[in-house]
């Protein structure tokens, strides 16, 4: 999951990448209006967490302007005012979820989970192919029985590959996808870590090279070698 963090409490927004990040999502942050509207419209986020008062750009104008792009993102917003008025004058700007401050990280992340499934098409609680299941929620995979131990980033490509249900996924896609602003588009991260991931995932091989276009897990798996 790709997730935008707009606040200009730099500590907040810190601790908030930090603890989303340790659940294997990819986070960008911002820390003004105008750096976090210029983020939104650069990349596909899933979940945009905003806050409400931003310097710079307001975050009502970011929250209007994602809304009226017909972008698939969803919105979560924050503010430090939990009156019920503001809450219901942010729900109508189009914000999906709103969370007054302070607030619990466990009740952010579970609210920002919870759009995250709301923000792509809807795809199995647990994937499966072959003998090979992942399930995203607790982070687990498991081949023929047998725990598959995965980083972070490994299983978030599995995740994009099973997700596309047998379709090729590019390398830009999954760099998009899995890691952050911060890598480099022209690195060899995403072949490397397919590589490993194929050695950790076994025989008979599961994941497809498409030259020139990608990757992909074949919806019904056969015994093939990677190429």
């Amino acid at each position: 999951m790709r997730v935008l963090v707009v606040e200009d409490e730099r500590a907040l927004a810190d601790a908030i990448g930090r603890g989303l990040r340790r659940q294997g999502m990819a986070v960008d942050i911002a820390y003004d209006g105008d750096e976090g509207h210029e983020m939104a419209f650069i990349t596909r986020y899933d979940v945009v967490v905003l806050d409400r008062d931003l310097p710079g750009r307001h975050g009502d104008e970011i929250c209007a302007d994602l809304v009226a792009s017909g972008a698939l993102t969803r919105v979560l917003m924050l503010t430090a005012s939990g009156t019920v008025a503001d809450r219901v004058e942010g729900l109508q700007l189009g914000a999906d979820d709103y969370l007054p401050k302070p607030f619990a990280f466990d009740e952010l992340l579970a609210r920002v989970q919870a759009l995250g499934r709301r923000a792509t098409p809807p795809a199995p609680p647990v994937l499966a192919v072959a003998d090979l299941v992942v399930d995203p929620a607790k982070r687990l995979a498991t081949r023929a029985g047998a725990p598959v131990d995965l980083t972070r980033k490994e299983f978030g490509v599995l995740e994009e590959l099973l997700k596309a249900r047998g379709g090729v996924v590019s390398s830009e896609e999954l760099l998009e996808r899995v890691w952050d602003a911060n890598a480099d588009p022209f690195t060899t991260t995403v072949r490397v870590t397919v590589m490993t991931l194929r050695k950790k995932l076994g025989d008979p091989p599961l994941i497809e090279t498409v030259v020139g276009a990608g990757y992909r897990v074949p919806a019904v798996a056969a015994d093939r070698t990677p190429a």
